[in-house]
């Protein structure tokens, strides 16, 4: 309805007036509920208006302006709704369509109603729509004698179902995967780097392990007994390797009993002694070692160390 003329609401009692003594009933308005009962309840809504069949396209078209009474049961919501349907071919002019209009009542008091007339301004004419008989609303029955409050029902629980569950079942399933995977993976780095450890030559092992204590900061009474400890504890386990004497759970005295045995030279022999025996001192004894002392255990240490490995390798060859 492109180029149906509608004239605004505020025009039509001036139309009405050059209309006037040309009056027709049009017949019944419309009344439909918006929700769909067998009654009609306070609160309810409902659509009151009229329609127009065949209508040409620039027919002259007024509406009403509803003015009820301030403290009236009924009440208007909003203002006139208008719907139109094309009803003549697309080719044909002008072109015709069938025309709605509405406004949308309500009533907040049970009883029964006079709907008003609907005068309309159309192609020159007055139309009068009437409505097809009272309205009836109606309001909730509630027998206060047996009527009984009840406590507000709680939140209903429906079961939960697979689509729902999946996710968390599907993420539940690749956390422990992840965790299962991580776990296999630093079980199998380990063992590759204590194999590694293991495959290592012995005087390898024991040079890396003394370059851990090189520093100053060792000769500090307070790390003496750890810098101690520690080189020596490489060249026990060297010493184990090297000569198969079990160093490890022996004595200064027993070790060096069964390395008197051995072909360590005298003079390394007997630095390596006194450096034990020092160190036992500083482990059992609290005593503190001069720094021209510590100065001069790491070079010892890795002296033997390595004097002893030359050794083996001139037996190899031999």
């Amino acid at each position: 309805m492109r180029k149906l003329l509608v004239i605004l609401l505020a025009l039509f009692p001036v139309l009405t007036a050059r209309a006037e003594g040309v009056r027709k009933e049009a017949g019944k308005a419309t009344l439909e509920p918006l929700q769909k009962r067998d009654s009609v309840l306070v609160g309810d809504q409902l659509r009151y208006g009229i329609e127009l069949k065949d209508v040409a396209e620039n027919t002259p078209l007024a509406l009403p302006q509803f003015e009820l009474e301030k403290d009236a049961p009924l009440e208007i919501l909003g203002e006139w709704q208008l719907d139109s349907t094309r009803v003549s071919k697309k080719k044909e002019t002008p072109a015709r369509y069938d025309i709605k209009a509405s406004v949308v009542l309500t009533a907040f008091d049970g009883g029964t109603y006079e709907l008003p007339d609907i005068p309309i301004l159309f192609d020159g004419d007055t139309l009068i729509f009437s409505a097809a008989e009272p309205l009836e609303v109606t309001e909730p029955a509630v027998d206060m004698e047996s009527f009984q409050l009840n406590d507000i029902k709680g939140q209903v629980k429906f079961p939960y179902t697979f689509k729902e569950v999946f996710p968390w079942v599907a993420g539940a399933l690749a956390l422990i995967g992840l965790i299962y995977y991580l776990i296999v993976l630093i079980r199998k780095r380990r063992k590759e780097a204590i194999e590694k450890e293991k495959a290592e030559p012995a005087h390898i092992k024991a040079l890396r392990k003394l370059d851990k204590y090189r520093g100053e900061k060792f000769w500090k009474p307070e790390h003496q007994k750890t810098f101690y400890s520690g080189v020596t504890d490489a060249l026990r386990e060297y010493i184990a390797a090297r000569y198969g004497v079990g160093a490890l759970e022996m004595t200064t005295a027993e070790i060096f009993g069964d390395l008197r045995k051995t072909d360590v030279p005298a003079d390394l022999y007997e630095e390596l002694k006194a450096l034990f025996e020092r160190a036992d001192f500083v482990k059992f004894a609290k005593y503190t070692a001069t720094d021209e002392d510590n100065k001069q255990v790491l070079p010892l240490a890795v002296r033997f160390v390595t004097t002893t490995y030359q050794q083996e390798i001139e037996e190899d060859v031999l």
